[in-house]
């Protein structure tokens, strides 16, 4: 690895390396990372392409005959001693990830961190725990049952002669993973540990702009290979305590989607690809993967609409509206960006959001006082909008302008910004009531170049407006009201997305109503971001296809077969 002395360092300038078969392999060209936060580049990147991931495939199939013929039992104390290392360098991570991402600290220490320890804590039991079917055929004297493998193994078999001596040719196969920058770790993660956990060895690719923690990560599994005692994270001598996944298993190179990413979605030997991140970016996905009949799981964006009725507790509904809408600088794919509040109870509603929302401190992410951080990039913070109609959600790690070149063949233009969204808002007659255009933004000296931008809420906007219509993913969200229940069904269901709902109500029998009713694959009823893994997590329409969660990912990242025996 290259690196000046420590990450500490103020001036170090970070060279990452992709981790491939157990060991760190530099790249002939790299690209710069920012801290968001500042707008200096702090980090250099791989800028991998097809031969990285040539090798990096090669290296999980090396590895897939050892991973794969190991138990459930093994792969699961294996994933819990990966989340002690993780956990036991907490700290360091959080720091890392604030920095990448430009999130704030308090937010990576309490959420991205501890959910990345928990994603392999949670497969390493889960995958001890699934069990198969069998049903029997008493009148025809067979009993069925089903067995499942990982994804990544075929047998072939040919004839070598005219007799009956056969040769078995076994080809190894991989999963290819991509992970977006909003969630950096918690999402790459997300992935990892189930693939792995069934058996499966991969190939990651983690964003260009947020790449440190997967390369920390990596760090932890170098160590395990080698059997230092030495910590590269914290640069401290620290008990060996390794994690035991051999070499091959987990291979992450870096890059843009434009390279790296598509050259792993294109490799005839990855027939399934995990992949979070932009609705247009899937699309491409989804073209690059139909020649080979490749099993997608795709987790896109969203537009989530908050229902609050005229009988919802405000005390609860109101702070968590605000949580819901702003956290992580509303770069969540689950945060809330339309807000439906029946009439009779929207003035009042409005005034003590709009109080609340100026509540949250935007500044330097490092200040443990903070809410909100900084935006991910120049670049999103200038959210790209062809003619100002058809917006490309950054919401992934794509080089979206390079992507958005290729599937249109138009020239890249950036003639729309992020801030223009509430500039054309205002234009149709909506109101700004706090945040972008209309509050200060005091920002410390180190921090005037940074990617910020304050809570805005938008009051009396149209459906149509493209601020209630595509995902702005930053802290923008749009307040209007309804009269009655059928109405705002309606208009909850009028857009393209279906991800992620919110329904504030006292009535039992209204929640269950409209939780029904609407088009969104998670609906949270007086609550946000209330999740059991156990569960599925997905979307609907142009949210995504397939499903997250123990039992949904499990049969993702598995083969079944039916075994019929007549006794």
């Amino acid at each position: 690895w290259s690196k000046q002395p420590t990450m500490a360092h103020s001036k170090a300038l970070l060279v990452l390396e992709n981790f491939i078969g157990g060991k760190f392999v530099p790249c002939s060209s790299y690209i710069d990372s920012y801290n968001p936060s500042t707008g200096d580049v702090y980090c250099r990147v791989p800028d991998s392409g097809k031969e990285e991931v040539e090798a990096a495939v090669k290296a999980a199939k090396d590895a897939f005959p050892i991973w794969s013929s190991k138990s459930p039992l093994e792969r699961s104390q294996i994933l819990n001693k990966l989340a002690d290392l993780i956990e036991r360098d907490l700290e360091a991570f959080a720091q890392a990830e604030s920095k990448d991402q430009g999130k704030t600290i308090t937010f990576a220490r309490t959420v991205d961190i501890p959910r990345a320890v928990h994603n392999f804590r949670f497969f390493a039991s889960s995958i001890l725990h699934h069990v198969t079917e069998c049903t029997e055929m008493p009148t025809m004297g067979c009993v069925h049952y089903t067995s499942r493998a990982p994804v990544g193994v075929v047998r072939e078999m040919s004839f070598v002669s005219q007799q009956t001596d056969l040769l078995s040719l076994w080809f190894y196969f991989v999963a290819g993973l991509i992970s977006p920058w909003n969630l950096p770790l918690y999402l790459l993660t997300w992935k990892i540990a189930p693939a792995i956990a069934c058996g499966n060895t991969v190939v990651a690719k983690p964003s260009e702009m947020t790449s440190v923690t997967a390369w920390m990560m990596c760090k932890l599994l170098e160590k395990a290979a080698s059997g230092t005692k030495q910590s590269e994270v914290t640069m401290t001598y620290l008990p060996l305590f390794p994690s035991g996944v051999p070499p091959g298993v987990v291979n992450v190179v870096f890059g843009t989607g434009a390279k790296a990413g598509e050259a792993l979605v294109c490799h005839p030997d990855v027939p399934l690809i995990s992949f979070t991140g932009s609705t247009l970016t899937a699309q491409r996905i989804t073209e690059k993967s139909a020649p080979h009949c490749k099993r997608l799981s795709l987790e896109l964006g969203g537009k989530n609409p908050a229902i609050i009725f005229d009988d919802a507790d405000l005390s609860q509904c109101i702070p968590t509206t605000v949580r819901s809408s702003f956290a992580n600088q509303g770069e969540i794919c689950l945060c809330t960006s339309r807000i439906f509040v029946q009439r009779g109870i929207y003035s009042e509603f409005l005034k003590r959001f709009v109080e609340e929302a100026k509540k949250w401190k935007t500044g330097n992410p490092s200040d443990p006082t903070i809410n909100v951080g900084a935006l991910i990039s120049k670049e999103h913070l200038e959210k790209v909008m062809l003619h100002g109609a058809y917006v490309i959600s950054s919401h992934l790690l794509e080089d979206y302008k390079s992507a958005f070149a290729k599937i249109t063949n138009l020239p890249n233009k950036l003639v729309d910004k992020v801030r223009n969204y509430v500039k054309k808002a205002q234009a149709e007659g909506a109101r700004v009531l706090c945040g972008e255009g209309v509050d200060p933004l005091a920002l410390p000296p180190g921090n005037q170049k940074g990617y910020f931008m304050l809570p805005t809420v938008i009051a009396e906007v149209k459906d149509e407006s493209c601020c209630m219509q595509e995902e702005i993913f930053g802290p923008v969200t749009c307040v209007v009201a309804f009269d009655t229940e059928e109405e705002v069904i309606k208009r909850a269901n009028s857009v393209k997305y279906g991800l992620a709902a919110t329904v504030w109500s006292g009535n039992v029998g209204r929640v269950h109503r409209v939780a029904h009713k609407l088009q969104s694959g998670l609906v949270w009823t007086n609550c946000w971001l209330v999740r059991d893994l156990n569960l599925p997590f997905g979307g609907m329409k142009a949210s995504g296809i397939g499903r997250e969660g123990a039992k949904d990912s499990y049969e993702f990242f598995t083969e079944v077969k039916t075994i019929t025996i007549k006794h």
